[in-house]
């Protein structure tokens, strides 16, 4: 096991290492890299499973082969097999022969920066790859921010970032940082295509309607049985406040019937992208201070009462009608003409 995140069936990033979309990102490094000015710690942050390691991957590979002395295909060869001695990549890691740890702990970082002050193992500029740097804990965050306030020289840092609002600040000000957003649906289509080209049309179809632009949840749709509430739940959110309340109560028995299943997984991944984007959006518009405010008063009773449900077993259904219940009054507020200047 070496990647607690992998999908059965799919190749890992290390061995993409090419990732679609993402222009803007890989010609701002690739620019830098020529120039010969590449950053110490680079940040490449947005939605989780939108591409990011596989394009840290395929960035690294670049780097590892301009600066070193070995052809691009040899470079790639020892990515995908982890051997590259001027690449680390720290992720999460195992706990026994079936689980891995909940977190990437405080040892680990250390051993990563050891490792990284030894002499270098070949030729050119050492690539340190942290996958993701949001399951760090806070003693692991903190030895990150010491190793870059003081890096090792000609290494560069890749830290994929999910949530970067939850990182220190201090980490997030000392990276290049890079939001990548997900994808547009031809290149979604793209990547689907090229990891299940047997994958019939109408699971095609279906898979992008449902991933909101991230390949790593157009495959886990695969696993959803076609009449799934995740897709009832995806247009619900399109107009909370406009459907009746008994399609809100109808959604959450739905979905909250099994909470440990994959339909109630993908229906929390949905929930938590809708508020993110909801306080997002209402902090970049003017005149919204009341949308915003309930926005975020939204986000925290969600994260509160589904953590409650976890903790100590409580109806998941009944937590999911509360939550719709209060997005739908969210939402009537949102829909309301903009507050006066």
């Amino acid at each position: 096991m070496t990647d607690p995140s992998a999908i059965d069936g799919l190749p890992l990033p290390e061995h993409r290492q090419s990732a679609i979309g993402h222009d803007l990102a890989r010609t701002a490094i690739l620019g830098q890299l020529a120039e010969n000015r590449l950053p110490g710690a680079i940040m490449l942050h947005g939605p989780q499973g939108i591409g990011k390691a596989t394009l840290a991957f395929e960035l690294a590979a670049a780097i590892l082969t301009a600066t070193g002395d070995e052809d691009p295909l040899r470079v790639r060869e020892q990515i995908a097999a982890m051997s590259h001695p001027n690449l680390s990549v720290l992720r999460r890691r195992p706990k026994d022969s079936k689980s891995f740890y909940s977190v990437i702990r405080v040892e680990d970082v250390r051993e990563l920066r050891e490792g990284l002050h030894h002499t270098r193992g070949r030729a050119g500029h050492r690539i340190a790859i942290l996958d993701s740097i949001d399951d760090c804990n806070p003693s692991a965050a903190n030895a990150l921010l010491k190793t870059l306030e003081e890096p090792p020289a000609d290494t560069t840092f890749f830290l994929i970032s999910h949530r970067p609002g939850q990182l220190l600040p201090t980490i997030r000000s000392r990276c290049h940082n890079l939001a990548l957003r997900a994808l547009p649906d031809e290149l979604l289509v793209q990547v689907v295509s090229t990891s299940l080209p047997d994958l019939d049309a109408a699971s095609l179809d279906r898979a992008v309607q449902l991933a909101g632009g991230r390949p790593r949840r157009a495959f886990e749709t695969l696993s959803l049985a076609e009449d799934s509430p995740v897709g009832a739940l995806i247009l619900w959110l399109r107009q909370p406040e406009a459907a009746p309340i008994a399609a809100a109560l109808k959604l959450a028995d739905a979905l909250g019937s099994d909470p440990q299943g994959p339909d109630m997984s993908f229906a929390r991944e949905i929930i938590n992208d809708w508020l993110a984007n909801e306080m997002r959006d209402a902090a970049m518009r003017s005149g919204r201070s009341r949308r915003l405010a309930s926005a975020t008063e939204l986000w925290e009773k969600a994260n509160a009462l589904l953590a409650e449900a976890d903790s100590v077993n409580l109806d998941m259904k009944q937590t999911l009608a509360v939550i719709f219940d209060s997005i739908r009054k969210h939402s009537a507020l949102s829909a309301s003409p903009a507050e006066p200047a």
